[in-house]
């Protein structure tokens, strides 16, 4: 078996047909166990397939090559059935979805909205101007912490202690406001 994983290492497209013939048979057939439809499991069947090929360079010739194309295919099922959870929870969030949408688009939402602007907007504005620039350039600009201590000329520590500092000094005054 060793000879296969080789060729296919090697490039040669019919040592990967070869070898999805060989193992495909019994994995099949274990993923129809386990999952709702048969369609479900040849999708799973071929993430298998393509996960061992690009994984196959960390494949330990000392393991079965069985036993590891199965633990991969556990691996694929429990995605598979993740994906299918978290589709159903984000389904189930539609009808909410919708009611946010036309709440949104009510006027009230709007005005809502255009005093909590104008509230930053105060904070904003009220704390000093350096404080300014540098959560403008981290958060609006969206700059790393790195470069922020280069513009400032300030050590890494020293710039995410004034960027911590300005937070600070911003939230306090978005309170007042």
């Amino acid at each position: 078996m060793v000879r296969i994983l080789d060729r296919i290492l090697q490039g040669d497209g019919n040592a990967v047909v070869e070898f999805y013939k060989i193992y495909s048979p019994s994995l099949l057939r274990y993923l129809r166990k386990k999952l709702p439809r048969k369609e479900d499991a040849e999708e799973v069947l071929n993430d298998i397939f393509f996960a061992a090929i690009d994984e196959l360079h960390l494949f330990r010739e000392k393991s079965n090559i069985n036993t590891w194309l199965f633990r991969i295919a556990r691996n694929k099922i429990a995605d598979f059935y993740r994906k299918r959870k978290i589709k159903s929870v984000l389904l189930s969030q539609v009808p909410l979805l919708e009611i946010i949408a036309n709440e949104i688009a009510q006027p009230e939402f709007q005005f809502e909205i255009n005093k909590i602007r104008e509230r930053i907007e105060k904070a904003f504005n009220s704390i000093s101007v350096q404080y300014q620039k540098i959560l403008h350039l981290h958060y609006e600009d969206r700059m790393p912490v790195k470069e922020l201590a280069m513009i400032f000329n300030l050590s890494f520590k020293a710039t995410e202690s004034m960027l911590f500092r300005a937070r600070k000094s911003f939230r306090q005054a978005y309170e007042r406001a």
